[in-house]
Formats: C-alpha cells, sequence, structure tokens
C-alpha cells in the first residue's frame, strides 16, 4: 500500500469541496439528461431513430476514444507531483463550452443538425472523459483510510443527490426564467432560446464546481514505488484485468448508470404523457432526493454494521420491491412517489458502495503491480456510466419510435397514443426492476477486501 496510509484525515471543508463538485456535476448531468433528448426530437425535430443512431455513433466513440485519453492521462506528469486534480483546471472550460455547444440550434437543415450535432457530442464527450478523471479519481487520493473514504463518497453522494434534487427543480424554472415554457407544458420548437440559454447557465456552474473542487482538496496518496516509466495501453489493462474486482465492479456501474438514467430520463415523460401534468415531475423528484439524502448519511453506518455484500444486496432489494406497484398500476401518482422513494434509496446506497469498491480497487492494483493507475480506473468508470447512458438513450427513443411517438402532438396539446405512455411507463417500471436484479446478482460478486487480504497475503508468503 502507499506509504501514506492511515496518515490522512480529509476534514469537513475538504468533504464539502467533494459535494459541491459532485452537486454542480449532477446539476448539469440532470440538465442533460431531462432536455437533450427533448432538444433532438422536439426543437431541432430530428426523427427519434436518427437521434437514437446519434447516441449509439457516440458511444462507439467513446469505447474507442475512453481507454486512449486514459492511457495517456495516467503517463502525464504534472509539475506539483499531482495525478489527478489539476485535470479540473484544464478541463473546466473545454466542458463548459462542451455542455453550451450541445444545446446550440445551428438553424441547418436536419441532415446537417445530425452531422453537427456528431461533431459536437464528440467534443463534449473527450471534455466529460477528462471531467470524470477527478470526479471518480479522487476519493481514492485524498486519504489511505478506508472511514475517510466512506466519509468522501457519503459526502459525494449528498452532493449528487441535492445535485439531482436541485436540477429536477431548478432546471424548468430556468428554462422558464429565460423565456421558455411560457403558454405549454411541454418542451417544443419555441423553446430554443431559452434552453440555449439554460446550457449557458449549466457552463457557468460547471466552471465554478471545478474550481471549487480543486482549491478546497488535496492529493495526499502517492505511489510507493518511485518507478514512473510510462505504461503502455496492453501492459495497462493487463494489470486492471488481473484485479477482477476491477471487472465485476465495472458491470456494477453499468447498472447503476442506467437505473438512474432511466429515472431521470422517463421521469420528465411520464408526467407530460402519462400523468399529462410535467409540473409533477418536482414534487416527485423531491420525494427521491429526501431519501436520496437521507440514505447518503446512513449508507457508511448500514455499512459498517452488516458489511459490503449484504448492503449492496440491500439497496437492489430496496429498488425491485419499490417497484412492483407501480408496475400493477402506473397511472396512479402514489406508486410513482413510492417507485422514486424506492429508486433514492437503493440507487444512492449503490452510489456510495460501487465508489468505495473502485477507491479499494486502486490500492489492490497498486499491491499487484506496484504501480497505481487512478487515471484508468477512473475513465474505465466513467466509460461504463457512458456506455449505460448511451444504451438507455437508445432504448428510449428507439422505444418512443416503435411506439408511435409523435412529437408535434405537444405543440398541439394533445396526448399521446396508449402505447406510447405503456412504454414510458415500462422505462420508469419493469425495465429499471431488472436492472436492478442485475445489481442484486453482480453484488454478490464483489468482494474488494477480500480480494486486497488475499493478495497482500500472497505477497507476504
Amino acid at each position: 500500500m502507499s506509504k501514506e496510509k492511515k496518515k490522512s484525515v480529509v476534514g469537513l471543508a475538504e468533504k464539502l469541496g467533494f459535494m459541491g463538485f459532485s452537486t454542480s456535476t449532477n446539476i448539469v448531468f440532470n440538465f442533460k439528461s431531462t432536455y437533450y433528448k427533448y432538444f433532438l426530437t422536439s426543437v431541432l425535430l430530428i426523427d427519434p431513430i436518427a437521434a437514437s443512431n446519434m447516441a449509439l455513433i457516440g458511444t462507439i466513440w467513446d469505447v474507442v476514444n475512453d481507454p486512449l485519453l486514459g492511457v495517456w492521462a495516467n503517463n502525464i506528469h504534472f509539475r506539483s507531483g499531482e495525478k489527478v486534480r489539476p485535470w479540473l483546471l484544464w478541463v473546466a472550460v473545454p466542458y463548459a463550452l462542451g455542455m453550451i455547444s450541445l444545446f446550440t440550434d445551428f438553424g441547418v437543415s436536419e441532415k446537417w443538425d445530425i452531422i453537427l450535432g456528431l461533431v459536437v457530442f464528440f467534443l463534449y464527450e473527450i471534455a466529460n472523459t477528462f471531467r470524470g478523471i477527478p470526479y471518480n479519481g479522487m476519493g481514492a487520493l485524498a486519504s489511505g483510510d478506508d472511514g475517510d473514504r466512506k466519509s468522501i463518497n457519503a459526502f459525494r453522494s449528498l452532493g449528487a443527490c441535492l445535485g439531482s434534487g436541485i436540477g429536477a427543480v431548478a432546471v424548468p424554472m430556468i428554462v422558464k426564467m429565460f423565456g421558455g415554457l411560457k403558454d405549454h407544458k411541454v418542451i417544443n420548437s419555441s423553446d430554443s432560446a431559452a434552453i440555449f440559454k439554460g446550457a449557458c447557465f449549466m457552463g457557468v456552474l460547471i466552471i465554478c464546481g471545478c474550481l471549487l473542487h480543486y482549491f478546497t482538496t488535496k492529493e495526499r496518496i502517492k505511489q510507493v514505488s518511485e518507478d514512473e516509466e510510462n505504461i503502455g495501453i496492453i501492459d495497462t489493462y493487463r494489470m486492471l484485468f488481473k484485479c477482477k474486482s476491477w471487472v465485476k465492479n465495472m458491470f456494477y456501474v453499468m447498472f447503476y448508470g442506467v437505473s438512474t438514467t432511466l429515472m431521470t430520463s422517463a421521469i420528465t415523460y411520464y408526467c407530460a404523457y402519462v400523468l399529462n401534468n410535467s409540473s409533477l415531475a418536482t414534487p416527485i423528484m423531491a420525494a427521491y432526493l429526501v431519501a436520496s439524502i437521507l440514505f447518503s448519511v446512513l449508507t457508511p453506518k448500514i455499512d459498517s454494521l452488516l458489511g459490503r455484500k449484504k448492503t449492496m444486496a440491500l439497496a437492489a432489494i430496496v429498488q425491485i420491491i419499490s417497484k412492483i406497484p407501480f408496475i400493477l398500476q402506473p397511472t396512479k401518482s402514489l406508486f410513482a412517489y413510492v417507485n422514486a422513494v424506492g429508486a433514492g434509496i437503493g440507487l444512492t446506497m449503490t452510489f456510495i458502495l460501487f465508489n468505495t469498491n473502485r477507491n479499494n480497487i486502486t490500492d489492490i492494483v497498486e499491491l499487484q503491480n506496484g504501480r497505481r493507475l487512478d487515471t484508468m480506473v477512473s475513465t474505465g468508470d466513467t466509460l461504463a456510466s457512458k456506455v449505460a447512458e448511451a444504451a438507455v438513450d437508445k432504448l428510449f427513443l428507439v422505444a418512443l419510435a416503435t411506439a408511435g411517438f409523435n412529437a408535434a402532438l405537444a405543440d398541439e396539446g394533445k396526448l399521446q397514443n396508449v402505447a406510447t405512455q405503456n412504454t414510458i411507463s415500462a422505462l420508469l417500471g419493469w425495465i429499471p426492476a431488472l436492472v436492478a436484479v442485475g445489481l442484486l446478482i453482480i453484488s454478490q460478486t464483489i468482494d474488494t477486501q477480500k480480494e486486497y487480504q488475499d493478495t497482500l497475503e500472497a505477497l507476504n508468503k
């Protein structure tokens, strides 16, 4: 393990820095999740199938691009001797500009909207990859103590919950503040300027969040070995795949990403087209927020009491149970609240646990190979999240198109057909329930603490 192991104490101000960055990042994520598909299909009027193909092409780009960026970043040596924290300064402005560009109506034909949209999406995802390095990597480098790390991840989770909740409440208000949603309940082509201004606001928030995190946190953990020779992509992945927990945790992250993206993406559609009232998304997401905040505080205590495997199982089971009444009666708003509360509890617990697993994984990799690969572990998890988000986007848009979704009906104030309403309900109900079953299965195969101890014992023989 690293020489600084168990010597560092992370103070409240530093934890608040983690929380602030997570809050700003998740407000931005909420804005993108809520409005990007709307922007493509209801503002630019791109066919849903074409929009889903854009997401698929973007995912292929990420699969090729992210590992290369991760290896390159892992071999960068900053003058400060740090490996991760300086990326906060380098990525702030490019990431902000990428977010703004995603919601820019260039006033061209649908064909050129698709081409320009792909170029912008590629550039945005490069910046997003580098944003993920400090977002996912700093928790392991701030302290080597497992208690500190769980506390950091609890604060990060609290920030994520606040960001998601604030985003759910504030994002529609921001669009209204900039002149959108005036005489209609659902986003349509007349809201283009308002959404663009909202994206500019998100860009400012990105920069503020990056600077706050940079100036309040410290990168304390250093590699034990003094070997700083560059590592190629083949050797890097050989080291990563040697750690069984890394592979399993990647799938755990991916399943989490599917669940949380479905929740944030589908809720606005559900309220608009199933309950026929977009404004109900605010109180439903508020219920999600309250549950998330409560279990951000409780999860480290539950983990200490039950152990990692049982806590991960509990997180998945809560999600499954809470979705049963919603699946049976999806048009009842009460069950939508139950669903949201269960998702808030289960996904919050999952978030804290896979982040704590990740922190342990970087230690295991160092123990096995004598090199820290924080950057690669971070970009790997970022790629898993992106793949999950893109998979949801593809599923979402193809499912809507297949069901007969018609964006023009929103402008006319008309409801979608029954098949579309049922599809939207499924995207909030039985599909994430199946994903939660996957989370339950995967969670019972991961044991980072045991793998660390087994590796340590093997080295001491």
